[in-house]
């Protein structure tokens, strides 16, 4: 660990997060390199190996604090005393969806590059978040959609979980995919990522026993 005081080390950290996805807005995970990401911080290059080890490192840690922000809200939206229809739990679900783009880019472009190019406890770390946000949706689904009891929570969450790994690709779509599609002679109904995942949500839980 890096010498001085933990809300530095904490900082650094932090700024090297913010330089990561700052470059990933406008470049690829294959482009970003350790010495472009130094590049975008306040100190020496060679001090990100004071917190990560490699790059994957860096995007594993991003896609934690994704999860983490999305377990959030599946908890704010747990916490409503008053129980959401089947239409409005949707919503709910499909704009907590939407507020993480981020984690949708991760999850359906880099997901096996990261982890395997991780060191084991920060894979660990990283599998916590994503449980923790697997039980955050399974306690929505327990408080508000009771009869779907245990068996039809497991088909929606074997369901939802694949569903949300395509949801990127199908919703961000390029000038250049849409031309070739064009090209190609293919007629494609583009959606948003909310409206696609109301879509789903509201099918599965209205038609799961």
């Amino acid at each position: 660990m890096p010498k001085g005081s933990a809300e530095l080390a904490s900082a650094r950290r932090e700024e090297i997060l913010a330089a990561c996805r700052k470059l990933y807005e406008t470049m690829s995970f294959k482009e970003i390199t350790l010495k472009e990401i130094g590049q975008q911080t306040s100190f020496t290059r060679t001090s990100i190996y004071n917190y990560f080890e490699t790059k994957e490192e860096i995007f594993l840690a991003l896609f934690q604090r994704e999860y983490e922000l999305f377990a959030a809200d599946l908890d704010a939206l747990c916490a409503r005393a008053e129980a959401p229809g089947l239409d409005e739990l949707s919503s709910a679900l499909a704009h907590a969806l939407e507020r993480r783009p981020l984690m949708l880019k991760l999850l359906s472009m880099n997901l096996y590059d990261m982890e395997a190019n991780s060191r084991m406890e920060r894979l660990v770390e990283f599998k916590t978040a994503y449980g923790a946000s697997k039980d955050a949706l399974d306690r929505c689904l327990i408080k508000f959609v009771p009869r779907l009891g245990e068996e039809g929570r497991q088909a929606f969450l074997y369901a939802f979980l694949p569903f949300v790994y395509g949801l990127y690709p199908y919703t961000v779509v390029t000038d250049k995919q849409r031309e070739a599609m064009r090209e190609a002679g293919i007629s494609y109904v583009y959606m948003s990522t909310y409206e696609m995942a109301y879509s789903f949500i509201r099918t599965m839980l209205g038609g799961l026993p």
